[in-house]
């Protein structure tokens, strides 16, 4: 896993979230509602709850506003009729691209995502037509700047937890794990007062690509733009390498 950071991504993104973090939390809070519907309002029992939760506090979001929205949804759970889509396509010079959204009406997303990727140059594709290239793994990144301690100190306790991998980069700290194990690395770290960056089970690209014409890096931006504008898209994942 090491030897491409995606730190500088996630900052990037952190950076706009911030600069929108009312449309992060509606967002947030989206997702929230619809795994207490799916499996409870108990996070212990609610492994779906746990990593929105988990995301929710990486993104800042406050503990009392995550209790907030957890209790609205278990007292109004038959009101929440948002449900999980997924698209699948191609951006200029074949980048692959994954949608994730969470819609009440499938049509509107539908129509969104295909015109983000029609006015980028690229293709939406069938279901499958790039997942292959991803692998689903949990992924925690931490800012050096924020925690400053001994790297192996770090990865004895990620890997002692249930974590896959550990890799250091010039300015931050990444551990991979497997789905199942992300909520028991993602508890240790947090009891440890490790702060993280960035907290979720996301989709990881086997393999990245470049892309050279400086038309085609503007035509995927305008994709990549549109899908995050977009209120109902919840993730976009690519396997663009931006460095």
């Amino acid at each position: 896993m090491s030897g491409h950071s995606k730190f500088a991504n996630i900052k990037h993104k952190k950076e706009k979230n911030d600069a929108a973090k009312g449309k992060v939390f509606t967002m947030l809070g989206r997702e929230i509602a619809v795994a207490v519907k799916a499996g409870g309002p108990d996070p212990a029992n609610n492994f779906k709850l746990a990593q929105v939760i988990a995301k929710a506090k990486a993104s800042n979001m406050p503990n009392d506003t995550i209790e907030r929205g957890i209790k609205k949804a278990a007292g109004e759970g038959g009101n929440v009729n948002y449900e999980h889509v997924t698209y699948e396509g191609y951006g200029p010079g074949g980048i692959a691209i994954i949608v994730n959204a969470l819609t009440d009406n499938k049509n509107r997303t539908a129509a969104n995502v295909r015109m983000a990727f029609t006015k980028g140059y690229g293709s939406m594709g069938t279901q499958g037509c790039v997942s292959y290239m991803f692998d689903e793994k949990g992924q925690i990144l931490i800012d050096k700047e924020e925690y400053e301690t001994d790297a192996d100190e770090l990865m004895m306790l990620a890997l002692d937890s249930g974590a896959e991998d550990f890799s250091e980069e010039e300015d931050s700290y990444e551990i991979i794990t497997s789905p199942e194990d992300f909520e028991n690395v993602r508890k240790a770290l947090e009891e440890a007062n490790v702060p993280m960056a960035s907290a979720e089970v996301t989709m990881i690209p086997q393999n990245y690509a470049k892309l050279s014409s400086e038309e085609d890096i503007a035509n995927l931006t305008k994709t990549l733009d549109m899908l995050d504008d977009d209120d109902d898209v919840q993730a976009v994942y690519t396997n663009y390498d931006e460095e």
